[in-house]
């Protein structure tokens, strides 16, 4: 085995992808390298984003090569704070093109994000970088995506002061539409009359500043806001 070759088999990458055939092209491309590669399991059942991240830690990788979605596990950003804690180098590789998100990513740790429609040379590239110590992201890259994080968050927090306009009825109210229930079965429910629960929405409308329901639902649930009041 070559200097590099011996090199490389000490690092160690994991993936956490629920993706098996994308996991899998990953591992063997990474494999074919040279470099020690796992895959961190996802059960079918049981276990936790905890659990994950207990599993992620024991297996003290070099670099870890990061989904965001992880199914019935939640948001994989969970994951990059306490990996790159630890010393390891995450790569996030997402089908998500949300700028934002990605922002988001390089704040909480993440040495570089990739795009899942980007070609798997990317990824190993990235990961050869990491693996000689040399940077994976130009200033300007680092720069736009935290500013486009940045101005996600003052879009969110613009929302959520428009969310903290309503009354607790029309919260209430809101609640039930995000719940998927009909200006009809609130009413029923609230022993009130259609008209009057139809005022209500109209009010939340205009305080949301936007010229639906189901766009106020998005709203509401693009901030993760939940009244239950």
């Amino acid at each position: 085995m070559t200097q590099l070759g011996a090199s490389r088999s000490k690092h160690r990458v994991l993936i956490i992808e629920d993706h098996r055939l994308f996991a899998e092209s990953l591992e063997l491309t990474l494999s074919l390298e040279g470099y020690d590669v796992r895959r961190l399991a996802l059960p079918d059942d049981g276990g936790s984003m905890a659990t994950l991240r207990s599993s992620a830690l024991r297996a003290n990788p070099r670099t870890v090569l990061l989904d965001l979605d992880l199914g019935r596990f939640g948001d994989g950003m969970a994951l990059i704070s306490p990996l790159a804690r630890a010393g390891a180098n995450v790569v996030v590789v997402t089908a998500s093109s949300d700028r934002g998100r990605w922002g988001a990513c390089v704040k909480q740790g993440a040495r570089k994000v990739l795009s899942k429609g980007g070609q798997l040379q990317d990824t190993l590239a990235t990961v050869r970088r990491l693996h000689q110590g040399l940077p994976v992201m130009t200033r300007e890259e680092l720069e736009s995506l935290l500013d486009a994080w940045r101005n996600e968050r003052q879009a969110t927090e613009h929302m959520r002061g428009r969310l903290e306009k309503l009354t607790p009825r029309e919260r209430s109210v809101l609640d039930n539409l995000i719940e998927g229930q009909s200006v009809r079965d609130i009413a029923r429910a609230s022993v009130v009359a259609e008209a009057t629960v139809r005022t209500q929405v109209k009010s939340i409308l205009a305080k949301l500043e936007v010229s639906s329901q189901l766009a106020a639902v998005g709203l509401a649930n693009h901030v993760g806001w939940r009244h239950h009041g």
